[in-house]
């Protein structure tokens, strides 16, 4: 077992009449591969606490497996599944309460209906946030009709995860590469995108207090902050910031190692974002979670970093 404690919150399952939404991303993983991933998804027992004991995570934060409710195009039936989910969820919790938390699936089809199924999830179930599988049909969540949503985040004082999600109209550029629209390449644009959206749109300058999470080591975003900063002093756009835009990254964005496993890659995050922005996860049970922990462990950085990317920023974050 591993001797370096772990939190890990891009963890997922799925529940009761959420199978149909995941179909659209589904189809392209290989069958007996897709078989597995099913029955570790429905699984909150001996599979998922054997590897957790063995990886030396001793909680997660489970989430809803992706795209979810965001992909239902009837806001009436996105609530009410939202809220079934909820409840399945914390029953499950309820079962392991030492060892799951969980972030809420929200309808966000009406940001205020959002906002109130957030603020059930967090007071009454004791969920620790959310995670949002992207837009919702094509709707993103910088407009400022979405500001009594983000308004109730910063309320709550919970982080938001925004998870990938195929885009909305699948580019020109992937076209005849299907290979480019997931995981590999396409959600990762599309992700990093959103948050631009939201950084460049001013919810955090609206509401300094949000935190927004991004997987997969930022979804490459760390990697560009200094080029954000010298195009953004140099075009007319119109846009006025409180900040540079790097300095939202590491403040009100933080990241997971989730999916992501490169020792090179975690150094170089840690040094962009601060070590008190970037935190340990595995994306169970797309992947590895021995190898997550072993990457963890092996990466080169002195102890106090190591436990606060491997436990301590997420103690920190959730309050836990």
């Amino acid at each position: 077992m591993s001797k370096v404690r772990k939190i890990a919150f891009e963890e997922h399952y799925t529940g009761v009449g959420f199978k149909d939404y995941s179909k659209s991303f589904a189809q392209h993983i290989d069958p007996v591969v897709l078989a597995d991933l099913a029955a570790r998804l429905v699984d909150f027992d001996e599979v998922r606490l054997g590897e957790m004991d063995r990886a030396g995570i001793d909680y997660v934060i489970l989430s809803q497996t992706g795209p979810g409710v965001q992909a239902e195009p009837d806001a009436a039936v996105a609530l009410s599944r939202a809220k079934e989910n909820n409840d399945f969820l914390v029953s499950q919790i309820a079962r392991h309460p030492t060892r799951y938390g969980g972030f809420a699936t929200l309808p966000m089809h009406d940001p205020r209906v959002a906002a109130v199924e957030l603020e059930r999830c967090v007071k009454q179930l004791g969920f620790k946030g959310a995670l949002i599988n992207g837009h919702t049909n094509g709707v993103y969540y910088d407009g400022r009709d979405y500001d009594p949503f983000w308004e109730r985040v910063q309320e709550l004082d919970v982080p938001i995860y925004l998870h990938p999600s195929d885009p909305y109209v699948v580019p020109q550029a992937y076209s005849g590469h299907p290979e480019l629209v997931g995981a590999s390449w396409g959600w990762g644009v599309e992700t990093a995108t959103h948050a631009l959206r939201l950084l460049f749109g001013g919810v955090f300058d609206r509401y300094p207090g949000v935190k927004l999470i991004l997987g997969h080591m930022g979804e490459g975003l760390p990697f560009q902050r200094w080029r954000f900063d010298s195009r953004f002093a140099v075009y007319s756009h119109g846009i006025k910031l409180a900040r540079a835009p790097s300095e939202y990254l590491g403040s009100n964005i933080v990241i997971t190692t989730s999916g992501v496993c490169s020792p090179p890659t975690l150094v170089a995050a840690i040094a962009e974002m601060g070590r008190e922005a970037v935190m340990f996860s595995v994306d169970y049970p797309y992947e590895s979670t021995a190898l997550a922990a072993e990457f963890i462990e092996q990466t080169p950085m002195d102890d106090d970093t190591r436990n606060l990317i491997c436990h301590g920023n997420a103690r920190r974050l959730f309050k836990l």
